[in-house]
C-alpha cells in the first residue's frame, strides 16, 4: 500500500474531515451522521496517506515514489 495522497491534499482532507465529523453536534437530523461517517473516512485517509478511490481511478497527488 503505497502513499497516493500528497501534503496539500492531506491538509485539506484533515480539515474538511474534522468539520464534517463535528456535524452531529450542530445538525440534528440523519445528515449529521452521514457527515460524521464521511468525515471519519477523510481523516483516516489523511492520516494513512492512502485513498482507495484514488487507487481505483489511477490518481496520485503524492510527489514521492
Amino acid at each position: 500500500m503505497s502513499a497516493n495522497v500528497g501534503t496539500v491534499d492531506r491538509v485539506i482532507r484533515f480539515i474538511v474531515g474534522l468539520v464534517l465529523a463535528s456535524m452531529p453536534y450542530w445538525v440534528q437530523d440523519p445528515w449529521g451522521w452521514v457527515g460524521l461517517a464521511v468525515g471519519v473516512v477523510l481523516v483516516l485517509t489523511a492520516l494513512i496517506r492512502f485513498c482507495p478511490a484514488y487507487k481505483m481511478f489511477g490518481l496520485n497527488t503524492c510527489p514521492l515514489k
